[in-house]
C-alpha cells in the first residue's frame, strides 16, 4: 500500500467504527424509549406495590440505557479525536499495526471486530496492550494470547 492507501484504510476503519457506534446509539435510544413506555403503561392495580415495582423497574432500565448512551457519546468523541491522516512508525493513538495473524488499530476499545473479512482489534490508547505496543516498531515481536507475533507493518 502506498501513503494515500494507508491513510484511506485507517480512515475507513475509523468510519466503520463510527458507524458501529451509531448503530449502538440508535439501539440504546430505542431501548430507553421502550423502557419509558413500559414504565408509563404500568396500570394501577389493587396491588399498589406491583404497580410501583413495575414502574421502578422501567425507570431503572431507562437509566441503564441512558448510561450506555452517554458512554457511546464519549466513545464517539474519542474516536473523532483520533488522527488517521498521519502515518506512524510506532504504536500510538491512530496507528494501525499488522502482524501475520491479526491487526491492531489504536483508537477506541471495541475489541476484536471483523472488518471487510479482516480481524482487527480496536484498542483504547489506555489499554494495557496498547501501552505494550507504544514503542514497538515494524520487525519487533509481541506476545498476544500466548503467541509470539512479529509486527510486519505499522502506519
Amino acid at each position: 500500500m502506498d501513503h494515500q492507501e494507508k491513510i484511506a484504510f485507517k480512515t475507513g476503519l475509523k468510519n466503520w467504527a463510527l458507524h458501529l457506534l451509531g448503530r449502538r446509539m440508535v439501539t440504546s435510544e430505542e431501548a430507553m424509549r421502550q423502557a419509558q413506555e413500559a414504565a408509563n403503561s404500568e396500570e394501577k392495580s389493587s396491588a399498589g406495590d406491583k404497580y410501583e415495582t413495575g414502574r421502578a423497574m422501567g425507570h431503572l432500565q431507562k437509566d441503564m440505557h441512558a448510561r450506555q448512551l452517554a458512554e457511546l457519546v464519549r466513545e464517539v468523541a474519542a474516536l473523532h479525536a483520533v488522527n488517521t491522516e498521519k502515518l506512524y512508525t510506532e504504536g500510538k493513538s491512530g496507528a494501525f499495526l499488522q502482524t501475520d495473524h491479526i491487526a491492531f488499530f489504536i483508537s477506541i476499545g471495541l475489541g476484536k471486530q471483523l472488518v471487510e473479512g479482516q480481524a482487527v482489534v480496536f484498542l483504547s490508547p489506555q489499554a494495557p496492550l496498547a501501552k505494550t505496543l507504544q514503542n514497538k516498531q515494524a520487525g519487533d515481536s509481541i506476545v498476544f494470547n500466548r503467541e509470539t507475533m512479529i509486527l510486519r507493518d505499522i502506519f
